[in-house]
Protein backbone atom coordinates (compact mmCIF):
# COMPACT_ATOMS: atom_id res chain seq x y z
CA UNK A 1 0.00 0.00 0.00
CA UNK A 2 1.51 3.30 -1.08
CA UNK A 3 1.08 6.02 1.51
CA UNK A 4 0.80 9.63 0.38
CA UNK A 5 0.84 12.00 3.31
CA UNK A 6 0.36 15.10 1.17
CA UNK A 7 -3.06 13.92 0.12
CA UNK A 8 -3.89 12.77 3.63
CA UNK A 9 -3.16 16.25 4.96
CA UNK A 10 -5.11 17.95 2.21
CA UNK A 11 -8.13 15.74 2.74
CA UNK A 12 -7.97 16.24 6.48
CA UNK A 13 -8.40 19.96 5.98
CA UNK A 14 -11.87 19.24 4.62
CA UNK A 15 -11.23 21.07 1.38
CA UNK A 16 -14.37 21.58 -0.64
CA UNK A 17 -14.32 21.20 -4.39
CA UNK A 18 -16.31 23.19 -6.92
CA UNK A 19 -17.81 20.46 -9.05
CA UNK A 20 -19.85 20.78 -12.22
CA UNK A 21 -22.92 18.61 -12.05
CA UNK A 22 -23.19 16.05 -14.84
CA UNK A 23 -26.54 17.31 -16.09
CA UNK A 24 -28.01 19.32 -18.92
CA UNK A 25 -27.27 22.64 -17.24
CA UNK A 26 -23.97 24.29 -16.40
CA UNK A 27 -24.69 25.13 -12.77
CA UNK A 28 -21.81 24.71 -10.37
CA UNK A 29 -22.24 23.40 -6.85
CA UNK A 30 -19.80 23.25 -3.99
CA UNK A 31 -19.29 19.64 -3.02
CA UNK A 32 -17.27 18.06 -0.25
CA UNK A 33 -15.79 15.07 -2.13
CA UNK A 34 -16.31 12.77 0.84
CA UNK A 35 -20.04 13.57 0.77
CA UNK A 36 -20.73 13.31 -2.96
CA UNK A 37 -23.68 11.05 -3.80
CA UNK A 38 -24.51 8.87 -6.77
CA UNK A 39 -27.64 10.21 -8.44
CA UNK A 40 -29.47 10.40 -11.76
CA UNK A 41 -27.51 13.46 -12.86
CA UNK A 42 -24.04 11.96 -12.44
CA UNK A 43 -24.94 8.28 -13.01
CA UNK A 44 -23.53 8.09 -16.55
CA UNK A 45 -20.21 9.59 -15.45
CA UNK A 46 -20.18 7.36 -12.37
CA UNK A 47 -20.73 4.24 -14.49
CA UNK A 48 -17.96 5.20 -16.91
CA UNK A 49 -15.55 5.80 -14.05
CA UNK A 50 -16.33 2.47 -12.39
CA UNK A 51 -15.91 0.59 -15.66
CA UNK A 52 -12.56 2.22 -16.38
CA UNK A 53 -11.17 1.56 -12.91
CA UNK A 54 -12.43 -2.03 -12.88
CA UNK A 55 -10.89 -2.60 -16.32
CA UNK A 56 -7.52 -1.30 -15.11
CA UNK A 57 -7.68 -3.54 -12.04
CA UNK A 58 -8.50 -6.50 -14.27
CA UNK A 59 -5.52 -5.71 -16.52
CA UNK A 60 -3.11 -5.15 -13.64
CA UNK A 61 -4.13 -8.40 -11.94
CA UNK A 62 -3.67 -10.31 -15.21
CA UNK A 63 -0.27 -8.73 -15.84
CA UNK A 64 0.86 -9.59 -12.32
CA UNK A 65 -0.12 -13.24 -12.60
CA UNK A 66 1.25 -13.59 -16.12
CA UNK A 67 4.59 -12.04 -15.11
CA UNK A 68 5.03 -14.70 -12.45
CA UNK A 69 3.52 -17.58 -14.42
CA UNK A 70 4.30 -17.07 -18.11
CA UNK A 71 6.94 -14.49 -19.03
CA UNK A 72 8.57 -11.48 -17.44
CA UNK A 73 10.41 -8.73 -19.29
CA UNK A 74 10.46 -10.80 -22.44
CA UNK A 75 12.17 -13.77 -20.79
CA UNK A 76 11.40 -16.57 -18.39
CA UNK A 77 8.62 -16.12 -15.88
CA UNK A 78 9.58 -14.51 -12.59
CA UNK A 79 8.64 -17.77 -10.87
CA UNK A 80 11.16 -19.68 -13.01
CA UNK A 81 13.93 -17.18 -12.28
CA UNK A 82 13.14 -17.08 -8.58
CA UNK A 83 13.20 -20.87 -8.22
CA UNK A 84 16.41 -21.14 -10.26
CA UNK A 85 18.07 -18.37 -8.20
CA UNK A 86 20.85 -18.24 -10.78
CA UNK A 87 21.62 -14.56 -10.36
CA UNK A 88 18.63 -13.01 -12.08
CA UNK A 89 17.03 -10.18 -10.08
CA UNK A 90 19.79 -10.59 -7.44
CA UNK A 91 18.69 -14.06 -6.35
CA UNK A 92 21.84 -16.19 -6.41
CA UNK A 93 21.00 -18.82 -3.79
CA UNK A 94 18.02 -20.42 -2.11
CA UNK A 95 18.87 -18.44 1.02
CA UNK A 96 18.53 -15.17 -0.96
CA UNK A 97 15.01 -16.29 -1.85
CA UNK A 98 14.10 -17.27 1.72
CA UNK A 99 15.58 -14.04 3.01
CA UNK A 100 13.31 -12.14 0.61
CA UNK A 101 10.32 -14.15 1.84
CA UNK A 102 11.09 -13.32 5.46
CA UNK A 103 11.83 -9.67 4.67
CA UNK A 104 8.45 -9.41 2.98
CA UNK A 105 6.80 -10.76 6.12
CA UNK A 106 8.75 -8.31 8.28
CA UNK A 107 7.77 -5.39 6.09
CA UNK A 108 4.04 -6.09 6.08
CA UNK A 109 3.94 -6.78 9.83
CA UNK A 110 5.60 -3.40 10.33
CA UNK A 111 3.25 -1.68 7.91
CA UNK A 112 0.13 -3.10 9.53
CA UNK A 113 1.22 -2.23 13.07
CA UNK A 114 3.06 1.03 12.52
CA UNK A 115 1.28 2.53 9.53
CA UNK A 116 -2.14 1.03 8.88
CA UNK A 117 -3.14 0.89 12.55
CA UNK A 118 -0.47 2.95 14.29
CA UNK A 119 -0.57 6.05 12.08
CA UNK A 120 -4.30 6.72 12.62
CA UNK A 121 -3.88 5.97 16.33
CA UNK A 122 -0.96 8.38 16.73
CA UNK A 123 -2.78 11.13 14.83
CA UNK A 124 -5.89 10.60 16.93
CA UNK A 125 -3.97 10.72 20.20
CA UNK A 126 -2.30 13.94 19.04
CA UNK A 127 -5.80 15.42 18.66
CA UNK A 128 -5.59 15.38 14.86
CA UNK A 129 -8.90 13.55 14.75
CA UNK A 130 -10.00 14.36 11.21
CA UNK A 131 -6.57 13.51 9.83
CA UNK A 132 -6.66 10.26 11.79
CA UNK A 133 -10.01 9.31 10.26
CA UNK A 134 -8.73 9.91 6.73
CA UNK A 135 -5.61 7.86 7.44
CA UNK A 136 -7.68 4.69 7.99
CA UNK A 137 -7.41 2.51 4.90
CA UNK A 138 -10.65 1.08 3.46
CA UNK A 139 -12.90 3.33 5.53
CA UNK A 140 -15.47 3.77 2.76
CA UNK A 141 -16.37 0.07 3.01
CA UNK A 142 -15.53 -0.33 6.71
CA UNK A 143 -13.37 -3.26 5.63
CA UNK A 144 -10.18 -2.08 7.36
CA UNK A 145 -10.03 -4.69 10.09
CA UNK A 146 -10.38 -7.60 7.65
CA UNK A 147 -7.82 -6.06 5.28
CA UNK A 148 -5.26 -5.94 8.09
CA UNK A 149 -6.07 -9.47 9.21
CA UNK A 150 -5.59 -10.75 5.66
CA UNK A 151 -2.20 -9.04 5.64
CA UNK A 152 -1.26 -11.15 8.65
CA UNK A 153 -2.59 -14.23 6.86
CA UNK A 154 -0.18 -13.42 4.03
CA UNK A 155 2.62 -13.88 6.58
CA UNK A 156 1.06 -17.11 7.83
CA UNK A 157 0.79 -18.45 4.28
CA UNK A 158 4.41 -17.60 3.50
CA UNK A 159 5.65 -19.22 6.72
CA UNK A 160 3.42 -22.30 6.56
CA UNK A 161 3.79 -22.78 2.80
CA UNK A 162 0.04 -23.18 2.33
CA UNK A 163 -3.16 -21.21 1.88
CA UNK A 164 -5.35 -23.08 4.37
CA UNK A 165 -3.51 -22.52 7.65
CA UNK A 166 -1.94 -25.97 7.63
CA UNK A 167 1.83 -26.45 7.80
CA UNK A 168 3.29 -27.85 4.59
CA UNK A 169 6.11 -30.38 4.77
CA UNK A 170 7.98 -28.01 2.45
CA UNK A 171 7.75 -24.85 4.50
CA UNK A 172 9.91 -22.57 6.59
CA UNK A 173 7.84 -23.61 9.61
CA UNK A 174 8.53 -27.31 9.10
CA UNK A 175 12.23 -26.69 8.53
CA UNK A 176 12.62 -24.62 11.69
CA UNK A 177 10.48 -26.97 13.79
CA UNK A 178 12.86 -29.80 12.95
CA UNK A 179 15.82 -28.03 14.54
CA UNK A 180 14.26 -25.52 16.93
CA UNK A 181 10.69 -26.35 17.89
CA UNK A 182 10.60 -23.54 20.43
CA UNK A 183 11.34 -20.90 17.81
CA UNK A 184 8.77 -22.32 15.40
CA UNK A 185 6.14 -22.28 18.14
CA UNK A 186 7.05 -18.69 18.97
CA UNK A 187 6.69 -17.54 15.35
CA UNK A 188 3.40 -19.38 14.90
CA UNK A 189 2.03 -17.97 18.15
CA UNK A 190 3.03 -14.43 17.15
CA UNK A 191 1.21 -14.78 13.81
CA UNK A 192 -1.92 -16.10 15.52
CA UNK A 193 -1.80 -13.41 18.19
CA UNK A 194 -1.47 -10.57 15.68
CA UNK A 195 -4.44 -11.77 13.61
CA UNK A 196 -6.56 -12.27 16.73
CA UNK A 197 -5.65 -8.86 18.15
CA UNK A 198 -6.68 -7.13 14.93
CA UNK A 199 -9.97 -9.00 14.80
CA UNK A 200 -10.62 -7.98 18.41
CA UNK A 201 -10.72 -4.27 17.45
CA UNK A 202 -14.40 -3.23 17.57
CA UNK A 203 -15.91 -2.78 14.13
CA UNK A 204 -15.47 -0.46 12.34
CA UNK A 205 -11.88 0.48 13.13
CA UNK A 206 -12.55 4.05 11.98
CA UNK A 207 -14.91 4.51 14.93
CA UNK A 208 -12.59 2.82 17.43
CA UNK A 209 -9.16 4.23 16.61
CA UNK A 210 -8.29 5.02 20.23
CA UNK A 211 -9.56 1.76 21.73
CA UNK A 212 -7.50 -0.44 24.01
CA UNK A 213 -7.89 -3.18 21.42
CA UNK A 214 -6.13 -0.94 18.90
CA UNK A 215 -3.19 -0.54 21.25
CA UNK A 216 -3.07 -4.30 21.75
CA UNK A 217 -3.08 -4.89 17.98
CA UNK A 218 -0.20 -2.45 17.45
CA UNK A 219 1.80 -4.25 20.12
CA UNK A 220 1.02 -7.70 18.67
CA UNK A 221 2.23 -6.59 15.24
CA UNK A 222 5.41 -5.17 16.77
CA UNK A 223 6.07 -8.47 18.51
CA UNK A 224 5.48 -10.39 15.27
CA UNK A 225 7.85 -8.11 13.39
CA UNK A 226 10.51 -8.57 16.07
CA UNK A 227 10.39 -12.35 16.18
CA UNK A 228 10.56 -12.53 12.38
CA UNK A 229 13.38 -10.04 11.97
CA UNK A 230 15.42 -10.52 15.14
CA UNK A 231 15.02 -14.25 15.73
CA UNK A 232 13.78 -16.21 12.71
CA UNK A 233 15.85 -14.54 10.01
CA UNK A 234 19.25 -14.66 11.78
CA UNK A 235 18.59 -18.21 13.02
CA UNK A 236 18.20 -19.57 9.49
CA UNK A 237 20.94 -17.35 8.09
CA UNK A 238 23.51 -18.46 10.66
CA UNK A 239 22.57 -22.15 10.87
CA UNK A 240 24.69 -24.06 8.38
CA UNK A 241 22.67 -27.26 8.83
CA UNK A 242 19.58 -25.67 7.24
CA UNK A 243 21.00 -22.74 5.29
CA UNK A 244 21.82 -24.59 2.09
CA UNK A 245 20.32 -24.96 -1.37
CA UNK A 246 19.64 -28.60 -0.62
CA UNK A 247 17.55 -27.78 2.45
CA UNK A 248 15.89 -24.64 1.14
CA UNK A 249 15.19 -25.38 -2.55
CA UNK A 250 12.06 -27.48 -1.84
CA UNK A 251 10.73 -24.66 0.33
CA UNK A 252 11.35 -22.06 -2.36
CA UNK A 253 9.61 -24.22 -4.96
CA UNK A 254 6.63 -24.89 -2.72
CA UNK A 255 6.36 -21.20 -1.81
CA UNK A 256 6.09 -20.27 -5.49
CA UNK A 257 3.81 -23.10 -6.61
CA UNK A 258 1.50 -23.37 -3.58
CA UNK A 259 1.41 -19.83 -2.19
CA UNK A 260 2.35 -17.14 -4.71
CA UNK A 261 0.99 -18.47 -7.99
CA UNK A 262 -2.40 -19.63 -6.63
CA UNK A 263 -2.84 -16.31 -4.81
CA UNK A 264 -2.15 -14.28 -7.94
CA UNK A 265 -4.28 -16.63 -10.05
CA UNK A 266 -7.14 -16.08 -7.61
CA UNK A 267 -6.54 -12.33 -7.78
CA UNK A 268 -6.80 -12.44 -11.57
CA UNK A 269 -9.98 -14.54 -11.50
CA UNK A 270 -11.74 -12.45 -8.88
CA UNK A 271 -10.87 -9.15 -10.57
CA UNK A 272 -12.42 -10.52 -13.74
CA UNK A 273 -15.55 -11.22 -11.70
CA UNK A 274 -15.39 -7.74 -10.16
CA UNK A 275 -15.20 -6.20 -13.62
CA UNK A 276 -18.24 -8.20 -14.73
CA UNK A 277 -20.20 -7.08 -11.65
CA UNK A 278 -19.32 -3.43 -12.29
CA UNK A 279 -20.34 -3.69 -15.95
CA UNK A 280 -23.64 -5.31 -14.92
CA UNK A 281 -24.24 -2.47 -12.46
CA UNK A 282 -23.48 0.15 -15.11
CA UNK A 283 -25.74 -1.52 -17.65
CA UNK A 284 -28.65 -2.00 -15.26
CA UNK A 285 -28.33 0.16 -12.12
CA UNK A 286 -30.18 -1.03 -9.04
CA UNK A 287 -29.62 -1.35 -5.33
CA UNK A 288 -29.12 -5.10 -5.71
CA UNK A 289 -26.55 -4.51 -8.47
CA UNK A 290 -24.65 -2.13 -6.17
CA UNK A 291 -24.71 -4.77 -3.44
CA UNK A 292 -23.45 -7.45 -5.84
CA UNK A 293 -20.61 -5.21 -7.02
CA UNK A 294 -19.67 -4.37 -3.42
CA UNK A 295 -19.53 -8.06 -2.53
CA UNK A 296 -17.37 -8.66 -5.63
CA UNK A 297 -15.05 -5.87 -4.48
CA UNK A 298 -14.63 -7.48 -1.06
CA UNK A 299 -14.02 -10.89 -2.66
CA UNK A 300 -11.49 -9.51 -5.17
CA UNK A 301 -9.64 -7.64 -2.45
CA UNK A 302 -8.98 -10.68 -0.26
CA UNK A 303 -6.26 -12.29 -2.45
CA UNK A 304 -4.63 -8.90 -2.85
CA UNK A 305 -4.35 -8.37 0.89
CA UNK A 306 -3.14 -11.96 1.28
CA UNK A 307 -0.35 -11.22 -1.20
CA UNK A 308 1.16 -8.29 0.66
CA UNK A 309 3.87 -10.40 2.29
CA UNK A 310 5.36 -10.84 -1.18
CA UNK A 311 5.38 -7.35 -2.65
CA UNK A 312 8.58 -7.93 -4.59
CA UNK A 313 9.37 -8.67 -8.20
CA UNK A 314 6.83 -7.61 -10.86
CA UNK A 315 4.32 -6.11 -8.41
CA UNK A 316 7.02 -3.68 -7.29
CA UNK A 317 9.06 -3.20 -10.44
CA UNK A 318 6.03 -2.63 -12.70
CA UNK A 319 4.34 -0.21 -10.28
CA UNK A 320 1.40 -2.57 -9.81
CA UNK A 321 1.17 -2.12 -6.04
CA UNK A 322 0.35 1.61 -6.14
CA UNK A 323 -1.64 1.08 -9.36
CA UNK A 324 -3.99 -1.26 -7.52
CA UNK A 325 -3.78 -0.15 -3.90
CA UNK A 326 -2.69 3.47 -3.60
CA UNK A 327 -3.89 5.09 -0.38
CA UNK A 328 -5.03 7.68 0.61
CA UNK A 329 -6.93 8.83 -2.47
CA UNK A 330 -7.08 12.26 -4.01
CA UNK A 331 -10.83 12.65 -3.59
CA UNK A 332 -10.79 16.11 -5.16
CA UNK A 333 -9.20 14.70 -8.31
CA UNK A 334 -11.73 11.84 -8.38
CA UNK A 335 -14.58 14.36 -8.46
CA UNK A 336 -12.78 16.31 -11.19
CA UNK A 337 -12.55 13.17 -13.32
CA UNK A 338 -16.21 12.38 -12.68
CA UNK A 339 -16.96 15.70 -14.31
CA UNK A 340 -14.28 15.81 -17.00
CA UNK A 341 -14.53 12.12 -18.02
CA UNK A 342 -10.85 12.41 -18.97
CA UNK A 343 -9.88 8.77 -18.61
CA UNK A 344 -6.33 9.38 -19.77
CA UNK A 345 -5.75 10.88 -16.33
CA UNK A 346 -5.91 7.31 -14.96
CA UNK A 347 -3.07 6.15 -17.20
CA UNK A 348 0.69 6.54 -17.01
CA UNK A 349 3.58 5.25 -19.08
CA UNK A 350 7.19 4.32 -18.43
CA UNK A 351 9.23 7.49 -18.59
CA UNK A 352 6.53 9.75 -17.14
CA UNK A 353 7.72 11.92 -14.28
CA UNK A 354 6.88 10.98 -10.70
CA UNK A 355 4.15 13.59 -10.40
CA UNK A 356 2.29 12.22 -13.44
CA UNK A 357 2.59 8.62 -12.22
CA UNK A 358 1.47 9.47 -8.70
CA UNK A 359 -1.41 11.58 -9.93
CA UNK A 360 -2.73 8.69 -12.04
CA UNK A 361 -2.31 6.12 -9.30
CA UNK A 362 -4.25 8.21 -6.80
CA UNK A 363 -7.42 8.13 -8.90
CA UNK A 364 -7.57 4.41 -9.78
CA UNK A 365 -7.29 1.04 -8.07
CA UNK A 366 -9.24 -0.74 -5.38
CA UNK A 367 -9.82 2.30 -3.21
CA UNK A 368 -11.14 4.52 -6.00
CA UNK A 369 -13.62 1.79 -6.85
CA UNK A 370 -14.40 1.43 -3.15
CA UNK A 371 -15.17 5.17 -3.03
CA UNK A 372 -17.55 4.79 -5.98
CA UNK A 373 -19.29 1.67 -4.66
CA UNK A 374 -19.57 2.20 -0.88
CA UNK A 375 -20.90 4.88 1.44
CA UNK A 376 -20.48 4.66 5.23
CA UNK A 377 -19.74 0.95 5.13
CA UNK A 378 -22.73 0.07 2.95
CA UNK A 379 -23.38 -0.24 -0.79
CA UNK A 380 -24.45 3.02 -2.40
CA UNK A 381 -28.06 3.23 -3.50
CA UNK A 382 -29.81 4.37 -6.63
CA UNK A 383 -31.40 7.78 -6.13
Amino acid sequence: MKKNFFYATALALGLAFTATACSDDDDNSTVNPADIEYNSENAASWHNYMRNVAALLKTDAANLYDSWNTSYKGGASFATSFKAHNGAYNFSSAWNCIEQVIDGCVEISNEVGETKIGDPYNKYMANNVIEALYAVESWYSWHSRDDYTNNIYSIRNAYYGSLDGKVSDKSISKLVAGVNAELDTKVSAAITAAAAAIQAIPQPFRNNINSQETVAAIKACEELESVLDKELKPYIRDNSTINSNEALDPIVGNYVEVVVLPTYKDLKKKNNMLYDAVVALANNPSNSAFETACNAWITAREPWEESEAFLFGPVDELGLDPNMDSWPLDQNAIVQILNSQKWSDLEWSEGDDDAKVESAQNVRGFHTLEFLLFKDGKPRTVK
